[in-house]
């Protein structure tokens, strides 16, 4: 990893559109796109596509990241690099599929087959668990990616599954992805203006008060009682978004 002062200098370079630069910055960051990306695998998505994706999400971070922020560049990107993956993965509540998944799904549509050819009827969900050593979720995810793109909250039409929703279906969240929903939030800041983004920072970067920023701001203490409630309120849509 490169110190703090390179990468000021290279970030820098990198915002005056020197390709070298960011080239340079993404090498020295490979571990940390890797251990962000890590938490998504298992999700449908390659791996080689999860690293663009996180890629994708770094350049970003270079291109808004501001010194005048007063935080490490590593922590303004992870948010960064963590919100390019999960807006790929939830865009428009769809489940990307993997080709491991595919070759199952087409596997198991053979099985369903032949097992219907064999006793006539379809094979239970339960059965099919079964049969290729799976969650009882995870064949109905896997079923469901034979018609992938497919929303989360379509109900299903499988035999024992009238009903049912594949949201219902998938495993609940882990303390990994909440931790990153709020690692996320920071990515809001790029998006206020500046004074709003230097409150931000001071308050909650810096640890100061309400009291102390006005001072730097030069406004009243109650103006930034009143600029924080409405950027919380902000990042809380961004969050339910």
């Amino acid at each position: 990893m490169l110190d703090e002062e390179e990468t000021l200098s290279l970030l820098r370079l990198a915002k005056a559109g020197d390709g070298n630069a960011k080239e340079r910055l993404l090498t020295h960051n490979t571990s940390l796109l890797k251990s962000i990306l890590k938490r998504y695998l298992g999700k449908g998505v390659e791996y080689d596509d999860l690293y663009q994706l996180a890629s994708l999400g770094f350049l970003k971070a270079i291109a808004g990241f501001d010194e005048s922020f007063g935080v490490r560049f590593s922590t303004y990107a992870v948010p960064m690099i963590a919100g390019e993956i999960k807006r790929f993965l939830r865009d428009d509540g769809s489940v990307k599929v993997s080709r491991a998944m595919k070759k199952t799904a087409r596997d198991m549509n053979r099985y369903i087959e032949q097992y219907t050819l064999a006793y006539g009827e379809q094979p239970s969900i339960k059965t099919l668990a079964k049969a290729f050593s799976m969650e009882e979720g995870d064949v109905s995810l896997t079923l469901g990616s034979s018609r992938m793109p497919v929303s989360i909250y379509e109900q299903t039409d499988y035999k024992d599954e009238k009903s049912a929703t594949l949201a219902e279906k998938l495993p609940a969240k882990d303390g990994q992805e909440e931790m990153l929903d709020r690692l996320v939030l920071k990515e809001a800041i790029e998006k206020l203006p500046e004074r709003e983004k230097k409150i931000v920072v001071l308050r909650y970067f810096r640890d100061m008060t309400q009291s102390e920023v006005a001072k730097a701001i030069g406004v009243s203490q109650v103006q930034i009682s009143r600029i924080e409630s409405r950027i919380m309120e902000q990042f809380r849509n961004e969050l339910r978004g």
